[in-house]
């Protein structure tokens, strides 16, 4: 089992967790490949709206990656062209509420000794320990992710 971190826009964010999908990196078949059932995906929101949202710096969503393959949607108008993006089932936790990362910054192994962790963000899938995971799932009130 593998913890992932996607970065997207909270209002990108809602449409995935209504749908029960996962994209990443704006329909990127590599980053949604990286993805195995049982993975855990926590969502991190820098701004609330793309493409120009206020500041929110907080994760978001979070669940786990649901048993099937990747597939490719429907073409779909992104960034002023049509694309075919690639997603994911995903069983996200209901209720769980949005946590700011600044209180986190000096706990998560991720950010604690990084100090332009805002630079890292921008990979847009990242890789995140599960301690990392446990904690932002904790914060988030989504502990029923670890029984």
């Amino acid at each position: 089992m593998r913890y992932w971190l996607g970065v997207v826009h909270r209002d990108h964010v809602r449409r995935g967790v209504d749908q029960g999908i996962a994209q990443l990196d704006h329909g990127s078949r590599a980053a949604i490949a990286k993805l195995s059932p049982g993975d855990g995906l926590v969502y991190y929101s820098p701004k609330d709206v793309y493409p120009d949202g206020k500041a929110l710096q907080a994760f978001t969503a979070i669940g786990r990656v649901a048993e099937g393959e990747p597939w490719q949607a429907a073409p779909v108008a992104m960034l002023g062209k049509e694309v075919r993006p690639w997603r994911r089932r995903v069983e996200y936790v209901d209720g769980v509420a949005e946590a700011p990362i600044a209180p986190l910054l000096p706990v998560l192994e991720l950010t604690r000794e990084t100090p332009n962790w805002g630079w890292l963000m921008r990979r847009g899938t990242l890789e995140v320990t599960a301690h990392d995971f446990r904690i932002i799932a904790g914060q988030m009130g989504a502990d029923s992710l670890f029984r």
